[in-house]
């Protein structure tokens, strides 16, 4: 009896991580062993990058804020206290676009943060 090599799965499972595949250089597009593990690695490196973009993102806004507090004559910590002691619920991404684009406003959150 001849062996059953399932040809038409394993055709379609390599189709698919080819394709995923597609645009590396030479064997790494190519040959499927070899884009398997460019699949695999590039998925790894997916999973975690989606974790450290958000550390990335909150330490640039929190050096936003820092140095639009700094221009109002306080830092970052006294700032951040101040606002929570107020009852200010805006987080960080919120007022560092507020820094960037509305100085006016962060001055008087800082105004109310320092409690003047």
């Amino acid at each position: 009896m001849s062996r059953a090599k399932n040809n038409v799965q394993a055709n379609r499972r390599h189709k698919k991580v080819l394709k995923r595949a597609r645009g590396n250089f030479n064997a790494r597009g190519k040959l499927y062993r070899t884009a398997l593990e460019t699949v695999h690695k590039g998925l790894k490196y997916a999973y975690r990058d989606r974790r450290a973009k958000k550390r990335e993102f909150r330490t640039l806004w929190i050096a936003r804020i820092s140095a639009a507090a700094k221009m109002c004559d306080t830092n970052y910590s006294t700032f951040i206290n101040g606002l929570k002691k107020v009852g200010v619920n805006l987080d960080r991404k919120a007022l560092a676009d507020i820094a960037a684009r509305d100085m006016a406003t962060f001055t008087n959150l800082a105004r109310m943060a320092a409690g003047k």
